[in-house]
């Protein structure tokens, strides 16, 4: 049984311009809910075919990773009942990294907290009550997702085929660590999907959640994966020179043919993102730039402003004095994986963070009134 494909809004639309004036081609399309963009200096035609297969990849990694579509990974192992579930290699190795910043920011990142966000309604402006927060707290905590590989033929799975898919940019070193699997005896439950295969035909890569209540979301993390996955397809296409935009998460390769680094813009917290008001440029140069800030989605409520980077100990928005954090690091996988920790720790911590964690090569920290403090190794 082949893999039920769900649709996705504009999953068609496709546009392509160029060469300017410069040799620059460009790309746009829709993707993760937001607009992806894509610029390049090569030859056209190798432009073309690059920007194409990156479409065609995160077309299927939205597949795979997203939260609301009903046949994703995603989606299978928070419907599974805490049942095991065969994943594809490459949501196996996102949810191991994400275990890992969940570790390292001491829970304050929690991949987990799907069941808490799924109160609130940033687009209505609802808060949730504190009693309905309370019960969807006990089952947010990282530690529920476990994960392990097993043999091609699990214990009592079938002799199903598996899907074909192919390899995806690694972020973390640490992406193949498992986790805390419960009982490596049991077998991977496939239910109505057939198993996902890998690079390695003999392998099987499976999860579960320890507490069946339990709900994951990776759009912490995912964006930066694929992000990674992207580079990787650019450079296997013989384009070297490029920068990749998911929608503010930034991944920039080579410099530009007059020998200058790919320029992006810190947001002002104070405007919109469409305003195109910044604080200042960040040169960047085989390097990714994530932001996370309080005023990317956030609503107002009798007097009180309720931003989405929600407290895994609360439920409510985290009290910090940071607006926003941009993390510079040379995988976007690391950048996203910690600029939300970095924005919910506040200003100090979040600058002692940075300098002790050897990925992170910057950290921009701008307040509510647009000051901007650096933290560097």
């Amino acid at each position: 049984m082949n893999r039920m494909l769900d649709p996705i809004p504009l999953e068609k639309d496709f546009q392509f311009r160029g060469p300017d004036a410069d040799g620059q081609c460009s790309a746009l399309f829709y993707a993760f809910n937001t607009v992806v963009t894509l610029q390049a200096f090569a030859e056209e035609a190798s432009c073309l075919q690059a920007f194409a297969a990156a479409m065609e990849a995160c077309r299927r990694f939205e597949r795979l990773f997203s939260r609301t579509l009903p046949h994703s990974d995603i989606s299978r192992l928070n419907a599974a009942d805490g049942a095991w579930v065969d994943v594809s290699r490459e949501t196996f190795e996102l949810l191991a990294a994400s275990k890992r910043y969940c570790a390292e920011s001491s829970g304050i990142f929690d991949i987990t907290m799907g069941a808490a966000v799924r109160l609130w309604d940033f687009h209505r402006g609802i808060v949730p009550r504190q009693a309905e927060l309370e019960e969807a707290l006990k089952h947010v905590d990282w530690r529920f997702v476990e994960l392990k590989e097993k043999e091609r033929q699990c214990e009592g799975a079938g002799k199903s085929p598996v899907e074909e898919t192919q390899p995806a940019g690694r972020g973390a070193d640490a992406a193949l660590s498992t986790g805390q699997a419960a009982d490596d005896a049991s077998p991977c439950e496939t239910a109505e999907h057939e198993p996902a295969k890998s690079d390695d035909a003999e392998i099987r890569y499976c999860g579960r959640l320890a507490d069946s209540a339990a709900s994951v979301d990776v759009g912490g993390t995912a964006k930066g994966f694929i992000a990674d996955a992207i580079g990787d397809i650019f450079l296997a296409k013989g384009v070297e020179s490029f920068i990749v935009n998911l929608g503010g998460n930034v991944l920039a390769n080579g410099v530009k043919p007059d020998k200058n680094p790919w320029i992006i813009g810190l947001q002002d917290p104070r405007a919109s993102r469409e305003s195109g008001k910044i604080l200042g440029a960040i040169p960047l140069e085989n390097a990714s730039a994530v932001t996370s800030g309080t005023y990317e989605r956030c609503f107002e409520r009798d007097g009180k402003t309720y931003h989405h980077i929600l407290d895994p100990a609360t439920g409510f928005p985290v009290k910090t004095d940071l607006a926003g954090a941009t993390v510079i690091a040379r995988t976007s996988l690391d950048a996203e994986g910690y600029s939300t920790t970095l924005l919910a720790l506040g200003k100090e911590r979040a600058a002692a963070f940075a300098q002790n964690h050897p990925a992170i090569l910057a950290a921009y920290l701008v307040d509510a009134e647009g000051r901007v403090f650096v933290a560097t190794r």
